[in-house]
């Protein structure tokens, strides 16, 4: 394996990692690889070189649907033990007529991932790729388990398990998407990759790009905080500030949001699509959804975004995508032991008619 002295080229990087995606290097020298390549700092060229073999060794869906295909993912690792806000982010966006390709894995740091809450209600994460395809063709909405669609990952995760620290292929993970997604919202784990990725993806021929990270170090768009956001759109790069407030959104609180089991992480998932969480989680949520409004081409601005992805809880319409997918997946009765929410539902509904006649 080539030692690194110094930044490696497109290629000699490309070199590299086909070494190490065909099994050819031992775990000890990958992960010496991996932290010499971390101590040293990845350049932009490493990393689009990585990613680049990273799609050419994984499996890919092409579906065919109305729109553009959108993702929204984050890189994880900040560590806050939020509920699954992307995830359920992607159910209103859906819910609201986008086409939603996603990809992910189960949680390494935190406690719930988007693999275990697709899961929960359904999805076979084994699914042949034909499976994901043709769901996100009928429903709107697909899951793509990353180790069922990267199988060459498998020579890299013991290294990684060496390492037992953030890689290259943590910041790696949201941008390959089987799908080949060419509408993203990126969340990423430190400021310096806002611009970066983008410039990256661009690069990679992505169309609309949003790259996220919140002021109190979350890897996704937050009402607790002020967000830096960097935007690629008709081949140009914005950076700009996203400020909750100035959408008459109230600031919210980290423990709002925050969870301690795998339960607390569905009852959050399904509260905020069925329109009973508190506050926090649902505006999270609305603020994340219009990001990926944005991005699909869906909304032309982001107070657009918010007030379709505000309108698709309120009406009902994401939830009603919940019950769609679980249907879809022979999973329906996974819904009942949450009716008691829907019940509620329907009464503060009744309530709220009543106040306002």
């Amino acid at each position: 394996m080539k030692k690194i002295n110094g930044n490696l080229t497109f290629d000699e990087m490309s070199s590299v990692m086909s070494e190490i995606l065909n099994g050819k290097n031992d775990d000890d020298a990958i992960a010496e690889f991996l932290k010499d390549l971390s101590s040293k700092g990845e350049t932009n060229e490493e990393l689009r070189a990585m990613f680049t073999k990273m799609n050419e060794y994984s499996v890919n869906i092409n579906p065919r649907c109305h729109g553009n295909l959108i993702d929204v993912c984050g890189t994880g690792g900040d560590n806050l033990q939020t509920f699954n806000i992307s995830t359920t982010a992607s159910f209103v966006i859906a819910g609201a007529g986008g086409s939603i390709a996603k990809h992910g894995n189960r949680s390494v740091s935190g406690i719930s991932g988007s693999a275990d809450i697709f899961e929960y209600f359904g999805f076979d994460l084994n699914s042949d790729p034909w499976v994901v395809e043709e769901m996100i063709e009928k429903i709107g909405i697909g899951f793509m388990f990353a180790p069922k669609f990267h199988p060459a990952m498998k020579n890299v995760a013991p290294a990684r398990k060496i390492i037992g620290e953030r890689t290259a292929f943590n910041l790696l993970g949201p941008l390959c998407n089987p799908a080949k997604v060419r509408h993203q919202m990126i969340g990423v784990f430190a400021d310096n990759y806002i611009e970066r990725i983008v410039k990256i993806m661009q690069k990679n021929f992505s169309d609309t790009v949003l790259t996220v990270r919140s002021d109190d170090g979350m890897d996704e768009l937050s009402t607790t905080s002020k967000n830096k956001a960097c935007l690629l759109k008709n081949e140009e790069i914005t950076e700009f500030i996203i400020d909750p407030s100035k959408y008459g959104m109230e600031k919210g609180k980290i423990s709002d949001i925050q969870i301690s089991t795998k339960k607390d992480a569905t009852d959050a998932f399904v509260k905020v699509l069925n329109n009973t969480s508190n506050k926090t989680m649902k505006e999270i949520t609305i603020l994340n959804a219009a990001g990926g409004l944005l991005v699909g081409g869906i909304c032309n601005k982001f107070e657009e975004g918010i007030e379709l992805a505000r309108q698709t809880i309120d009406n009902g319409k994401a939830f009603d995508k919940l019950k769609q997918f679980t249907k879809e997946n022979h999973a329906s009765e996974k819904l009942e032991e949450f009716k008691w929410y829907g019940k509620y539902f329907r009464k503060t509904c009744q309530q709220f008619k009543k106040s306002n006649r």
